[in-house]
């Protein structure tokens, strides 16, 4: 059987890149390479690209791009020439690619850049489409798809940066204490807890220097719940985790630690609640026009009611992250996991 060219991209111009850059690794390090060939392109913070011919670890420790292999790279947008276009020197070479893994958080990687980049030039690829990407990473945008479809949010407003500062002061009457969130960003990067005005006033300064919109949003007491959702027309779910925490919140520090937090796989909740979370976790999923993978974040409240939270379209992706966890304890190991998003997106192998 011919082996599948499957181009890994890490990296990025975000502020989640060294996060995309572990996650990458450890797909590199978990393809199998008896079915594929694997062709690394990295993205450098500042937007160049190359193909990187080294070993994961240099990607781990982000001392990928200092290799003497790396070769300057564009994506064809081509459609008679599905693949990247190598600088060798003074000479070009063409390298297909089959199908294309992005392993690539936050701006300009989950927003639907990079997804509009790949459909334009009409090389298949794993995960989310342009649309469902680009809503999903607008939490705004998610959760007025998500209430349109019948599904309960947290209370809300979205601001911007011209909003006036009785705009951003009506957010109180939501009642303290408020999160505020930029709009578009993932790892919790931006988001504070505010208990006052003053910390309110903060918090929306320095949301704004991540994103030009934000969202104040309503604490939900209870607990935070995860749900692995896998596939396209018949999704799967793997074990539904539950965040403890006893600091303030899942910050971008403690996701990465996990000094103040607790995740319980699966979640201490009951056969019932469970049925109806991943029930909840299927729906927004289908709202959103998800495909391939995504995770699901739900909020149970301390009375047992159910309220979206977000969905991640490239959830971290190391071999310990959630998302891979949680799939392990419903029985897809890595590797196999990574073989079913590689076949989901492989336009052939679907068919």
């Amino acid at each position: 059987m011919k082996k599948l060219t499957v181009g890994v991209l890490f990296g990025g111009c975000s502020t989640e890149h060294e996060v995309s850059l572990s996650s990458a690794a450890a797909v590199v390090n978990h393809l199998n390479r008896d079915k594929y060939d694997i062709v690394m392109i990295g993205i450098t913070r500042d937007g160049r690209w190359y193909r990187f011919f080294g070993e994961a670890d240099d990607i781990q420790r982000d001392r990928w791009s200092l290799n003497p292999s790396c070769v300057p790279v564009v994506l064809s947008p081509n459609r008679a020439m599905k693949g990247l276009v190598e600088l060798i020197g003074t000479e070009f070479r063409f390298t297909p690619l089959d199908v294309v893994f992005p392993v690539l958080h936050g701006k300009n990687g989950e927003d639907g850049t990079m997804q509009g980049l790949l459909e334009l030039a009409g090389i298949p690829f794993v995960g989310c489409d342009t649309l469902s990407s680009a809503a999903c990473m607008d939490k705004a945008v998610a959760k007025t798809l998500v209430s349109a479809a019948g599904i309960a949010i947290p209370a809300s407003v979205t601001l911007n940066a011209e909003s006036s500062l009785e705009d951003m002061l009506a957010a109180e009457e939501l009642g303290y204490p408020l999160y505020v969130k930029p709009a578009r960003s993932g790892s919790s990067i931006g988001i504070s807890k505010a208990y006052d005005r003053q910390e309110l006033v903060d918090g929306i300064r320095n949301a704004l220097l991540h994103d030009s919109k934000i969202v104040i949003e309503q604490h939900v007491v209870g607990v935070e719940l995860g749900c692995a959702v896998l596939g396209d027309a018949i999704p799967e779910i793997g074990a539904i985790d539950e965040i403890e925490l006893t600091g303030e919140f899942f910050d971008n520090v403690e996701k990465y630690s996990l000094n103040t937090a607790t995740i319980h796989l699966p979640a201490r909740i009951s056969a019932r609640k469970a049925e109806e979370v991943k029930e909840m976790a299927l729906e927004i999923y289908r709202a959103l026009g998800c495909a391939g993978f995504a995770r699901v974040d739900l909020f149970l409240s301390a009375d047992g009611k159910l309220l979206f939270n977000e969905v991640n379209t490239i959830p971290g992706f190391t071999a310990k992250s959630r998302y891979p966890n949680m799939m392990r304890a419903a029985g897809i190991e890595f590797p196999e996991l990574l073989d079913r998003l590689i076949a989901s997106a492989d336009r052939e192998v679907r068919a």
